[in-house]
């Protein structure tokens, strides 16, 4: 794009922006808005509070959550416990903790993961 092309795209954006913004201004809606903010905001300066006070004021059981940032990892993540799965077919035993198993995938291919899962057993 030619340079003149793009400040003619860029002068254009910014007229519809300007009208858009115009057309905001004049909404009353937008103004009633603005003007419960600005009351509210003043408010709250005056009452020395934050909007997380008004937040718990209002709503006391969104602010008794933990956050799930807050929660250390190793508390939220249960460790998996391993599997044994044994095939009567082979003999073959694989042992994991999740289901993502190369040939485990295979056998639930073959003969169902109902099937399959009749033969595990859980070790500690």
């Amino acid at each position: 794009m030619s340079r003149l092309n793009e400040f003619r795209a860029t002068e254009e954006a910014i007229k519809e922006l300007q009208e858009r913004l115009n057309r905001l201004t004049q909404d009353d809606g937008l103004k009633r808005e603005l003007e419960f903010e600005g009351k509210l905001r003043a408010l709250m300066d005056e009452h020395e509070k934050s909007l997380r006070d008004i937040i718990a004021l209002l709503d006391p059981s969104g602010s008794s959550k933990t956050p799930r940032s807050a929660a250390s990892p190793a508390a939220a993540k249960r460790a998996r416990k391993i599997k044994q799965y044994k095939n009567p077919h082979s003999g073959e035993v694989i042992e994991t903790k999740g289901g993502n198993h190369k040939a485990l995938k295979e056998w639930k291919s073959q003969w169902g993961n109902e099937t399959v899962e009749s033969w595990a057993t859980l070790l500690d």
